[in-house]
C-alpha cells in the first residue's frame, strides 16, 4: 500500500502533537528574517517568517553570508520604485495580456489581478552560504554539519533543491563562497564561448559578473580586454591581469580591440554589461575577427545588424544563468541529474568547478566585496544599492549560528494576530497553501463568508506570512502536519498542487476536521477508492465531517439561475462548453502526472461537475477524442442517467483574445447561452431573456458560503458526496490516468 495512504499516519500526527507539546511547534515560534520587496513601493524590508521545510530532494541551510547581486537587484528595486506607467513601460507583453485580460473578464476584475500580482512581497537573493540543518528524503551525497553554496534566498533559513547547492572546501571562506553563484554565471559564458589558450577575448562590463570573467578567463590561460566606463573597476581588471579601455576617457574600444589583437580582430566577446543600449552587440561584432563567438550574459538591447554577423560568420549566443538545467523542473525540482557522459557540465557542477578554482587560488574574489552590512541593516544595502554611491560586492551577515541552537530555529510557526477561541459550530479554518488562487481568491472568499482564519501554512514561509499579515490569520506556519493536530482548528481548505491532495484530505479526514479542497479531488482511481472508504466509514460512524470540492461555478449566480430555469423543464437535455484554455508550457507543474495529473482532470473537471449539476442526473458514460494521446486540447462527451449528453470542448490551441468560458444548454426549444460568467441570455424561455453583472462572477463567495454555512447547520451538504465521486471518477477516466470506461 503506498505509505500516504496508510491508516498508521495517524502516528505522524500523534508525533506532531508531542513537538507541541515539548515547544518544538510552539504558537510563539523562533522568528527567522528574509528579505522581501514591495513591487508596488520598491521598498525593501525585512519580515519575520517561519523556518521552511527541507521537502523530498531539498537541503535545509542555515544561513551565514548572502552576497547582493548587484545586477538583478537593482533592477528589481527600479522596477518597484518606478510609477505604474513606467512599470508598464518596462514591461509591454505583460501590458498586453492586460490588454487582452480587460477585453474578455472586464476591467475590475483585471484591475484585481494587477492590483494582487504587485502586492505578493519578492523574496530577493539567490547567492547563499550556510550550513546545513535538515536533510530531505532521497538526498544523497550531503549531511547534516555540510557548509554549501546554493542559490538560496536573503535568510536565515532556507530550503533549496540539492542540485542547485555544492560542498564548500574547508580551505574556501563563507566571503568567497557567497561568489560561487554569480561566479558560476561568468562560467557558463565562458564555456558557451569556447576559448582557447591563448585567444584574444573582450570583457565588456565590469561589474561582478565581469570581473569574476576576466579572473576566469586569464585563468585559462588567455588574454583579456576589459571595457567600462568606472576607473575603479577598470582597476581591479587590470590588477587580475587584464588590458582595459576606459569609456569615461573616450577611448575607442573598436580601435583598441583591433590593437589588442594584433589587427586580426578578437576571437571572442562576452558581454556582461547592464544596458538598454544596443550599441555594445555592435561594437561586438566590429571588433571580432571572422568566425568570432559574441555571447550575451547580461542584458542589452539587441537589435542586431545583419551585415555585422553576416561578413564575418559570427556567432551569437544567450547565456542561460548557471548552466544546462536551468528552469528544468525535472532536474532542479524533481531530482532528475543529465548523465555526466552527455552533460558534463550542469549548473552543480559548475558550482563545484568555481569553488575547486577559488580552493585552488585561481578565482579569489576577496577584493570584489565593497561593502558590509548585518542582516538588521539590509535596508540600508539597498538603498546604497539604488544610490548614486559607488558599490561593486555587498555581502550580508547572519547572527552568530550560536546564538541560537538549530532546534530553536527549526520551529515552524510565527504568531501574526492575537489567540481567540470560539464554539465547534464556528468555522475555524486552516489554509494548506497560499498560492496566487488562495491569496487572490479563496481566502477572501472564506473570510467574508464568515470564516475565522486560525493557521495558514506555506512551505517556504513567505507566502503564508504575506497571507496571515494581510488576512488576519492567528498563525503562518510550515509545517502542515501541525494543522492537523491543532484541536482550535475545525475545518482545513487544501491549496495545495493537485498531486497533494488526496493525502491532505484522508489526513484532515482522520484528524476529525471538515474539509474544502480545490478541485481536483483526487488525481488516480486508487486515491478515490482510499477517499471513498475513509469518508462512508467516518459516515457510517455518524461523524462524517463536511467535504466539499471547489467547483465554484454551479454557485455563481448566472448558474443559479440557468439550474432554476432549466429545472423547469423534465425533458433531457443537450449542452455545449467551450473552454478557451489557453497553452500551457510542457514543462509547467499541472502537466506533470505526479504534481498536475494534466489539465483534463486538473482543470477541466470544474465542467464535468458544472454540467452534472445542470442536469441533475449522474454521468453515466464518457469519452474522449483529443488532437493527441496526451493533448490538452480535447472534446470530452458525457451522457447523463436522464438521457441528457453534454460535450465539453476543452482547447488549449486558441488566442487568449478569445473569453475563456462559454456554457450553452439546449432544451425543449429554448436555449441558454453564458459568456465568461457575465452575461446570461435566453432564447425562447417564457419572461426571461437576459441577466448580466456588475462584473465576472464565478461563484467563489457562493461557494465558500455554503461551505461555512453547512459547518455552522449542518444537514445536506452543498455538494453530496456521490456527486464528487462520479465527477472525479469521469475526470480521472477522460485524462487517462486510469484505464479508460
Amino acid at each position: 500500500m503506498d505509505r500516504r495512504f496508510d491508516p498508521s499516519c495517524r502516528g505522524d500526527l500523534l508525533r506532531t502533537a508531542a513537538l507541541h507539546q515539548h515547544g518544538r511547534l510552539a504558537p510563539d515560534g523562533q522568528r527567522l528574517k528574509q528579505i522581501l520587496q514591495d513591487l508596488s513601493s520598491g521598498e525593501t524590508r525585512i519580515e519575520d517568517v517561519p523556518c521552511p521545510q527541507a521537502g523530498p530532494g531539498q537541503l535545509l541551510i542555515r544561513t551565514t553570508r548572502s552576497l547582493i547581486s548587484s545586477g538583478t537587484e537593482r533592477m528589481l528595486v527600479e522596477f518597484g520604485k518606478a510609477s505604474l506607467i513606467n512599470k508598464a513601460r518596462s514591461q509591454p507583453e505583460k501590458v498586453r495580456q492586460v490588454f487582452e485580460k480587460i477585453r474578455t473578464d472586464g476591467l475590475v476584475a483585471t484591475l484585481d489581478a494587477v492590483r494582487h500580482k504587485l502586492d505578493q512581497p519578492l523574496p530577493l537573493g539567490y547567492c547563499n552560504v550556510g550550513r546545513v540543518i535538515g536533510v530531505g528524503a532521497d538526498v544523497q551525497g550531503f549531511s547534516v554539519g555540510d557548509r554549501v553554496a546554493s542559490n538560496g534566498k536573503h535568510a536565515e533559513v532556507v530550503s533549496v533543491p540539492v542540485h542547485l547547492c555544492a560542498k564548500i572546501p574547508s580551505m574556501v571562506s563563507d566571503d568567497a563562497a557567497a561568489f560561487t553563484i554569480l561566479s558560476a554565471i561568468a562560467l557558463q559564458g565562458i564555456r558557451l564561448v569556447q576559448p582557447t589558450l591563448g585567444e584574444a577575448i573582450v570583457v565588456t562590463g565590469l561589474g561582478l559578473i565581469g570581473l569574476v570573467t576576466v579572473q576566469l578567463l586569464k585563468s585559462h590561460g588567455c588574454r583579456v580586454l576589459g571595457i567600462d566606463f568606472d576607473p575603479a573597476r577598470l582597476a581591479l581588471a587590470r590588477a587580475a591581469g587584464a588590458e582595459v579601455v576606459d569609456l569615461s576617457a573616450g577611448e575607442d574600444p573598436v580601435a583598441r580591440a583591433m590593437s589588442f589583437s594584433r589587427g586580426r580582430g578578437v576571437d571572442g566577446v562576452l558581454l556582461t554589461a547592464s544596458t538598454k543600449s544596443s550599441e555594445p552587440v555592435h561594437q561586438a561584432a566590429q571588433m571580432c575577427r571572422k568566425r568570432g563567438r559574441v555571447v550575451l550574459v547580461g542584458v542589452t538591447g539587441l537589435e542586431l545588424s545583419r551585415a555585422d554577423f553576416y561578413e564575418k560568420e559570427l556567432s551569437f549566443q544567450v547565456s542561460c544563468s548557471y548552466g544546462p538545467g536551468r528552469y528544468d523542473p525535472s532536474y532542479e525540482e524533481g531530482g532528475q541529474d543529465y548523465p555526466v557522459g552527455l552533460v558534463r557540465w550542469t549548473e552543480q557542477r559548475n558550482f563545484e568547478a568555481v569553488l575547486d578554482m577559488m580552493a585552488e587560488g585561481r578565482l579569489d574574489p576577496a577584493d570584489l566585496i565593497s561593502h558590509r552590512f548585518a542582516l538588521e541593516q539590509a535596508g540600508n544595502a539597498y538603498t546604497l544599492l539604488a544610490s548614486a554611491e559607488p558599490s561593486l560586492g555587498i555581502v550580508i551577515d547572519y547572527a552568530n549560528p550560536e546564538t541560537r541552537s538549530d532546534e530553536a530555529v527549526m520551529a515552524r510557526t510565527v504568531r501574526t494576530g492575537p489567540p481567540r477561541s470560539g464554539s465547534s459550530q464556528t468555522p475555524t479554518v486552516a489554509f494548506i497553501g497560499a498560492g496566487n488562487h488562495a491569496t487572490r481568491v479563496l481566502i477572501p472568499a472564506m473570510k467574508a463568508a464568515g470564516a475565522r482564519l486560525q493557521t495558514v501554512v506555506s512551505t517556504g514561509g513567505v507566502s503564508g506570512t504575506y497571507a496571515a499579515k494581510k488576512f488576519g490569520f492567528e498563525h503562518a506556519v510550515t509545517d502542515a502536519e501541525s494543522v492537523f493536530a491543532d484541536p482550535s482548528v475545525n475545518a482545513v481548505v487544501i491549496t495545495t498542487r493537485h498531486g497533494s491532495h488526496a493525502r491532505f484530505v484522508l489526513e484532515a479526514l482522520r484528524a476529525g476536521k471538515h474539509v474544502f479542497v480545490e478541485k481536483p479531488l483526487c488525481l488516480t482511481e486508487t486515491e478515490l477508492e482510499e477517499i471513498s472508504h475513509c469518508y462512508r466509514t467516518l459516515e457510517h460512524e455518524g461523524r462524517a465531517p463536511v467535504l466539499m470540492v471547489g467547483f465554484n461555478r454551479r454557485f455563481a449566480p448566472h448558474v443559479v439561475k440557468m439550474k432554476v430555469l432549466l429545472s423547469t423543464v423534465k425533458e433531457p437535455k443537450a449542452f455545449v462548453v467551450t473552454v478557451n484554455a489557453g497553452a500551457v508550457p510542457p514543462g509547467h507543474w499541472t502537466q506533470d502526472p505526479v504534481q498536475g495529473g494534466g489539465r483534463i482532470v486538473g482543470e477541466a473537471c470544474h465542467f464535468i461537475d458544472l454540467l452534472r449539476h445542470l442536469a441533475g442526473a449522474p454521468c453515466v458514460s464518457w469519452s474522449r477524442t483529443a488532437l493527441s494521446k496526451s493533448s490538452d486540447t480535447a472534446s470530452l462527451n458525457l451522457t447523463f442517467e436522464d438521457g441528457s449528453i453534454g460535450t465539453i470542448h476543452y482547447f488549449a490551441n486558441g488566442s487568449r483574445a478569445f473569453p475563456k468560458e462559454r456554457i450553452e444548454a439546449f432544451v425543449a426549444g429554448r436555449i441558454l447561452q453564458l459568456d465568461n460568467f457575465r452575461k446570461l441570455r435566453g432564447y425562447g424561455w417564457p419572461a426571461f431573456s437576459s441577466m448580466g453583472g456588475l462584473r465576472q462572477d464565478k461563484g467563489h463567495l457562493g461557494c465558500a458560503e455554503a461551505f461555512v454555512g453547512a459547518i455552522r447547520s449542518p444537514g445536506e451538504l452543498p455538494i453530496p458526496f456521490h456527486e464528487l465521486s462520479n465527477t472525479a471518477q469521469a475526470a480521472i477516466s477522460l485524462s487517462g490516468a486510469e484505464s479508460p470506461r
